[in-house]
């Protein structure tokens, strides 16, 4: 019996409980068929789909409201949720585990807790009782020595166990490794590394939580002086766990693969070399995925060939590369630097689409009419070869009229108008179906020719943004819609409608506002006596829907056009992003939210992204009439690359917040223009206008009176006089503190008078 259908049958027994004896003698399994059944148990025991209870004794986690397997978020104060990986019946959200629940367990392991309550409300709280998966082999801090010895202290303030380093093992044994553009770090004694930051193996971890007692490692690597230039990109990458060093035998297969294409390689695949194909990228990119052409056809429609280098010509499955791409899942990318999915050789030089060099692409080939139907589509294997290496800044002073630009590329300038005709008629087909524009301006760290990092820019969006992002979401949706039909099985980018409880959230702030979804439902509403986790009781009401709410992506695209320009754009349009779900790859394809798109799927950046390359593989299969139809392996790359995307994603934005706050050190009492972007029973946070920087206004500090937050309008108001501090306010504060390990601001709101009043006292001073 397969372990799913073993899970299943014992999830249909009572309790979904059941012994090993009573599975032996039901599913009547002797000699090898018993050995067979007793390691499926133990397979299910380890993912987490059964808990041992006793010797021989299984209660299924799916079943019922006893347990809940799950991720662990733990907050730096100790206590902590288990994400679960499955609904459960009557509990909303996450599960809270109190401090002293959570035993051994660090942030980010999977665990099953045992549900201990559910309130009326829907929270639960629980314990941890197993550990299925530690998150944190290793982990990084900084070096320290106490009365009872060595010991490191994690720089992720959520792992609350110190390191214990035994003297023998603070040294590492292969040396320290060479940081990238530093020099080397040697040191002779573990004194000396007192201060520094390491990187250590955990060789035993904490049997019960408490800090300092318990958990053993040893030092792998030296990565330098907290200060030291590049430690924090480091350490970031150390934090969250991004292999950055490529085995020596993906790097000796990297280095052996020929550059030169054989006339074998060219078989089989269409001559597009002569065509003046381009690749728009930023003046950084390193790597080129695709590149684009454009014509006009004699009735009138667009022709639009999107080609994407051809990575699964070199990446074969299985091999040293492949399997190495698969646990990366993705390239992550710093400010000044990148930890690539690829090594070099394939990324940056065989696999990109280098101007005036031939590369192999998979290319898809797509006839839209004037309303931006697509009325014809074919995909093949392709050679280009590119005629030149363009920039979205260069591209944009074409089409605004540069006459520097428009001499410099003369031959291409009707080929670029042409590219904005057909994206902004794609763009108008995608408006008109309801799919969601948001534009949210970005943060640009800049850097002086040191790598100093020298100010906070909001990152510029063009045309030639538009062209390219509009003709690579058309290439991705063709592929998708072709692969459902084509293939037993396939990897999509799926959005989910959001959850009803998160749209009317943010429908509550957006009517603060004046403005609104347009998917208010009839609320009933009850109340009750709830317990807090310290203890007290307090009466609390409920608002329930008393139907489904029906929201589409048109509601939101109608609020984004009508808050355009608008003062509170920002804050609606970060708050709207916050109401929706993540984006993820799986098999089961449920169509794309916000895209409003039936089919989608990631197919144009194989060079940064696994799925791309998979999705490339089942393509070039429907070539060669091959299927793969191993839809359980699909889900488990699909599952798995949503992890690590995430998972660079939060390193890159942890370390641009970090860098920010550095760079606010020296500007300790400088005045700013900012935003309330969220109000909280502890302050109010804001951004910085010019700076994309937020930090926190305390309550207390809040000045002329008493201060008190009130949760059901989400606004600050003065005891006294009822003045108001809520979302969406212009403030002026003063930056009164820098915490650069925690990466926090702390700000003091600026009045008026208190700033004449100082001008007045610094003149008299005079």
């Amino acid at each position: 019996m397969k372990d799913a259908a073993l899970l299943q049958h014992i999830l249909k027994l009572p309790h979904g409980k059941a012994s090993l004896k009573h599975l032996v003698r039901e599913l009547r399994t002797k000699g090898a068929e018993r050995e067979k059944l007793e390691a499926a148990l133990e397979r299910l025991v380890a993912r987490g789909d059964l808990m041992e209870l006793r010797a021989d004794h299984y209660a299924a986690t799916a079943s019922g409201r006893e347990f809940a397997s799950g991720r662990l978020s733990i907050h730096r104060d100790g206590y902590g949720f288990l994400i679960p990986d499955r609904k459960i019946d009557g509990i909303q959200g996450d599960i809270f585990i109190p401090a002293d629940a959570t035993r051994a367990a660090m942030h980010g392991d999977r665990a099953i807790a045992r549900i201990k309550r559910i309130e009326a409300d829907g929270r639960a709280d629980g314990e941890i009782v197993k550990i299925l998966k530690r998150a944190h082999q290793t982990v990084v801090g900084e070096f320290q020595a106490g009365r009872k010895g060595y010991f490191v202290v994690p720089q992720d303030e959520r792992l609350r166990d110190w390191i214990e380093i035994p003297e023998d093992m603070a040294i590492p044994r292969s040396g320290p490794r060479d940081r990238i553009g530093a020099a080397p770090i040697t040191v002779t004694s573990p004194a000396e590394l007192v201060g520094m930051i390491v990187n250590v193996e955990v060789l035993e971890f904490a049997t019960d939580g408490r800090r300092g007692e318990g958990a053993v490692g040893r030092v792998v690597e030296i990565l330098g002086h907290p200060d030291d230039f590049g430690v924090d990109v480091e350490i970031v990458i150390r934090k969250h766990h991004l292999p950055h060093h490529f085995p020596p035998e993906v790097l000796e297969q990297a280095q052996n693969t020929p550059a030169i294409i054989t006339s074998e390689e060219m078989a089989g695949r269409r001559d597009f070399r002569d065509m003046p194909i381009v690749t728009i990228d930023g003046e950084t990119a390193r790597d080129f995925d695709d590149a684009v052409w454009v014509d006009r056809l004699p009735n009138g429609h667009f022709a639009l060939h999107v080609h994407i280098a051809d990575v699964s010509h070199y990446v074969r499955p299985g091999s040293p590369i492949d399997e190495e791409a698969r646990m990366r899942g993705t390239s992550a990318y710093f400010p000044d630097r990148a930890v690539p999915m690829l090594p070099f050789e394939l990324s940056t030089d065989i696999c990109s689409l280098k101007p005036q060099a031939d590369r192999l692409v998979l290319s898809a080939l797509m006839e839209f009419d004037r309303q931006g139907d697509m009325v014809k589509q074919e995909f093949c294997r392709g050679v280009i070869r590119s005629a030149e290496r363009m920039t979205y800044t260069n591209v944009h002073l074409v089409l605004e009229g540069d006459k520097a630009q428009r001499e410099r590329y003369a031959a291409l300038v009707p080929r670029f108008e042409m590219m904005q005709e057909l994206a902004l008629v794609l763009n108008r087909k995608r408006q008109r179906r309801g799919s969601i524009d948001f534009d949210m301006p970005e943060a640009l760290i800049e850097f002086d020719e040191l790598g100093a990092m020298t100010g906070v820019a909001r990152a510029q969006r063009n045309i030639a943004h538009r062209i390219i992002e509009e003709f690579m979401l058309a290439a991705n949706e063709a592929v998708a819609a072709h692969l459902e039909k084509a293939v037993p099985a396939s990897i999509y980018r799926i959005h989910e409608i959001p959850d009803a409880k998160r749209v009317m959230d943010f429908e509550e702030v957006a009517q603060h506002f004046g403005v609104s979804l347009g998917v208010a439902t009839p609320v009933k509403k009850f109340s009750y006596t709830a317990r807090h986790r310290d203890g007290t009781k307090a009466r609390r009401e409920i608002a329930t829907l008393n139907e489904p709410i029906k929201i589409t992506s048109r509601n939101y695209q109608k609020l984004v056009a009508k808050i355009e320009g608008r003062p509170e754009e920002r804050i609606l349009t970060y708050l709207m992003l916050r109401s929706l779900k993540q984006a993820r790859y799986n098999t089961v394809n449920v169509g794309h939210f916000a895209l409003a798109a039936d089919f989608y799927t990631h197919f144009t950046s194989p060079i940064r992204r696994y799925p791309d390359l998979i999705v490339h593989r089942l393509l070039a299969g429907t070539f060669d009439g091959k299927t793969y139809s191993n839809e359980d392996e699909l889900q488990e790359i699909a599952d798995g690359s949503s992890q690590t995307e995430r998972r660079a994603a939060e390193a890159e934005r942890e370390l641009v917040e970090w860098k920010k706050t550095k760079f606010m050190v020296d500007r300790v009492g400088d005045e700013f223009r900012a935003l309330v972007i969220s109000t909280t029973k502890y302050g109010m946070f804001v951004e910085l206008e010019d700076l994309f920087i937020e930090g926190l206004v305390p309550i207390e500090s809040l000045p002329g009176e008493r201060f008190a937050y009130y949760e059901n309008t989400r606004k600050i108001v003065g005891q006294r006089t009822r003045r108001e501090f809520s979302i969406g306010d212009e403030v002026t504060v003063a930056l009164d503190r820098v915490d650069p390990a925690e990466r926090k601001l702390q700000f003091s709101l600026v009045e008026p008078e208190v700033r004449q009043r100082t001008k007045k006292g610094k003149k008299g001073g005079k």
